[in-house]
């Protein structure tokens, strides 16, 4: 061991750019990750004098105001996390395993809620079921119509994040080896028993990543309990409402650290884990294609469950485009352009800085995921492990806990840049590269060392070879995390709520307040408006990383699955 690590480091001497590289991100990391975590956590454990104390801790863990929403988070992550998996396991079935019609219809579907900004389905829940609700009040005829609480989240959460559990199972189920399957109806056995005791079997590493990924987000999620959770208050609302309501900072800060628990607790067991659970059914012998199910008993069922998520989803997401045209809704159904011209007047400042940010972020945290992806894979330097789970932390640590670390963190000397467009463009960076990362690691293991191995031995220095071969041959990789930063930072709300200005506030935070004001149909001006901003920033992106993939001098190579 110490043999490798003195290797490592003359490695690294000898080489000024993976030295420059390495010691940049873990700049960048320390600073901008652990550093606001470790604010956040001094800051609760100590009093007004700076003096180490544990009465605020104690005080919150033993009263059951702040239990409750502790209670209500977990519940709801649970509750949102298998619904969200059964729907996503089904759909991802449906897709791989059988031969339904309108497959790429379905696709489509599933990837609509990731790419939408935040509110939206929240805002159905309310023009649909809602007490001027379409369905509600209109086919119905009910007056009093509760639609805030734990039914209505449950409802929007597992809608939101079922495409999660849905990317997750298909990458699981498409890698099972037919022959398994095949081997078990040769003996005779009915299909139903081959799912039940081979594919399901089989499909277990897939589905609990899925429900630990999906409990992360609905845990985290701060937009839609915000809106309609009513008195069934979560711990990522309460910890803002106990800051801005409260002015109680240090109380906001333990809620905080009451989220990040267990968070990043599903992160270790997702990332690590799992990673030792998976059944391996894929080698490198030949294998024969797997023939799709045709059984009409199997296809119809699964086409019209498929189907009736998919209405669902066009019910939900054709309500708020509705709802952007109409005066009223409920009251005045007439059509109308003012929200629209409100959007335009008053709201175009909020939104041009969230093109501007998100922008400037995207392609720094696009570059950082490659280049840490491409240091984890094909590098080796001590603190390699280190980085690897540091610059994935963030996929784990809530907006929340992000926000009030970087207000402790940056609002002091000698980093006085609360409010500023520097660390808005910082949090965005550092939040969203994970799945960049991700992208680039999976596309890095398929490529064989040798074709930069040739690089180098032709004379290219690591910089060179990294920017004319390996890069190129990360494009989709790299796609992935352009378009997640991009939406990511266009409808990020918990993680910047604390960090706007009257200079640099933001779209979805004016979105919030219009919610708070219950100008909804503003409101959904605005969403409608965003969302046709980010379909035509991806198509963007898209055609610039097709041009630069296609100026490269080696042609894109390997495989990756979009995150």
């Amino acid at each position: 061991m110490r043999k490798n690590t003195r290797f490592s480091i003359a490695h690294l001497v000898r080489d000024p750019v993976l030295l420059f590289l390495v010691l940049l991100v873990f700049t960048g990391l320390i600073l901008f990750i652990l550093f606001p975590l470790y604010k956040i956590f001094v800051y609760s454990v100590t009093n007004n004098e700076g003096r180490l104390s544990f009465q605020a801790a104690i005080d919150m863990f033993t009263s059951k105001a702040y239990a409750r929403p502790l209670g209500n988070s977990m519940l709801l992550g649970i509750t949102t996390g298998v619904l969200a998996t059964l729907i996503g396991y089904i759909f991802a079935y449906a897709l791989t395993r059988t031969d339904i019609p309108l497959k790429g219809f379905f696709r489509t579907i599933a990837t609509i809620p990731i790419i939408s900004p935040p509110f939206i389905l929240s805002l159905s829940m309310i023009f649909l079921f809602g007490r001027n609700g379409l369905i509600t009040r209109k086919l119905l005829g009910i007056e009093d119509a509760n639609v805030y609480g734990m039914h209505s989240l449950v409802v929007v959460q597992t809608i939101s994040f079922f495409p999660i559990a849905y990317l997750t199972l298909t990458g699981t189920l498409s890698k099972l080896n037919p022959a398994v399957e095949d081997a078990a109806l040769n003996l005779g056995a009915s299909k139903a028993r081959i799912f039940r005791t081979v594919t399901l079997p089989l499909s277990v590493p897939g589905i609990l990543s899925s429900l630990l990924l999906v409990f992360i987000q609905s845990m985290e999620d701060f937009s839609n309990p915000a809106v309609i959770s009513g008195s069934f208050s979560t711990l990522s609302v309460e910890a803002y409402r106990t800051i801005t309501g409260m002015y109680d900072m240090r109380g906001g800060s333990l809620m905080a650290l009451m989220l990040l628990a267990p968070t990043l607790i599903a992160f270790v067991l997702q990332k690590y884990w799992l990673a030792g659970k998976s059944f391996v059914t894929v080698t490198g012998k030949p294998t024969t294609a797997r023939a799709q199910s045709r059984d009409p008993k199997l296809v119809w069922p699964l086409f019209a469950f498929c189907m009736l998520v998919a209405a669902i989803i066009i019910l939900f997401y054709g309500t708020v485009l509705v709802g952007a045209f109409v005066k009223i809704w409920g009251i005045n159904f007439s059509f109308t352009w003012s929200h629209f011209k409100y959007v335009m007047t008053l709201g175009w400042q909020p939104l041009r800085n969230s093109v501007i940010l998100a922008l400037a972020s995207t392609p720094i945290a696009g570059l950082l995921g490659m280049i840490i992806a491409f240091l984890v894979v094909r590098k080796e330097f001590p603190g390699k492990r280190a980085m690897e789970f540091v610059s994935m932390l963030t996929f784990a640590v809530p907006g929340t806990v992000v926000g009030i670390g970087y207000i402790l963190a940056f609002n002091d000397k000698p980093f006085m840049w609360t409010g500023s467009a520097f660390l808005l463009i910082m949090a965005f960076t550092f939040r969203n590269m994970p799945v960049g990362i991700e992208s680039g690691t999976s596309t890095l293991i398929q490529i064989d060392r040798s074709i930069e191995e040739a690089s180098t031995i032709l004379g290219a220095t690591g910089a060179v070879t990294f920017r004319r071969i390996s890069l190129p041959m990360l494009k989709q990789a790299f796609f992935s995390g352009l378009v997640y930063s991009f939406v990511r930072a266009m409808t990020a709300v918990s993680a910047v709520i604390f960090l706007i200005s009257p200079r640099w506030n933001l779209a979805t935070i004016s979105i919030f307040s219009l919610f708070e004001a219950s100008k909804y149909s503003d409101a959904a001006a605005y969403i409608v408006v965003m969302i046709v901003i980010i379909v035509v920033a991806i198509g963007g992106l898209n055609l610039l990383v097709g041009l630069l993939g296609n100026s490269g001098t080696v042609a894109s190579g390997g495989n990756s699955e979009r995150t």
